[in-house]
C-alpha cells in the first residue's frame, strides 16, 4: 500500500479572498506582522497500489480530473510507502 499526500493551492496571481479574510482576522487579533496569507487544501489517499510509478500516475489523474482545478490551482504529490 502507498500513501499519497496531495497539496493543492492557488496559482500565483490568483486572488485568494479566504486568505485575505484570514490575514485581516489575524491583524484584528494582534498579529500585525503577518503579510500575506494563502489558503490551500490537502488530501491524504491510501492506495492499494504497490508500484510507486503507477501510484503517482493514478494520483496525477485524480488531480487532473477532480482534486485540483488546474486552471487556477497547482498541486504537489508526495508518496510514501
Amino acid at each position: 500500500m502507498i500513501k499519497a499526500r496531495v497539496h493543492v493551492g492557488l496559482k500565483a496571481g490568483v486572488l485568494d479572498p479566504a486568505g485575505k479574510a484570514v490575514e485581516h482576522s489575524l491583524h484584528a487579533l494582534g498579529f500585525a506582522g503577518v503579510r500575506g496569507v494563502r489558503t490551500a487544501k490537502s488530501f491524504e489517499l491510501v492506495l492499494e497500489e504497490t508500484d510507486a510509478v503507477k501510484a503517482r500516475a493514478a494520483v496525477e489523474a485524480m488531480c487532473q480530473q477532480l482534486l485540483a482545478n488546474t486552471v487556477i490551482e497547482t498541486y504537489r504529490i508526495d508518496l510514501e510507502g
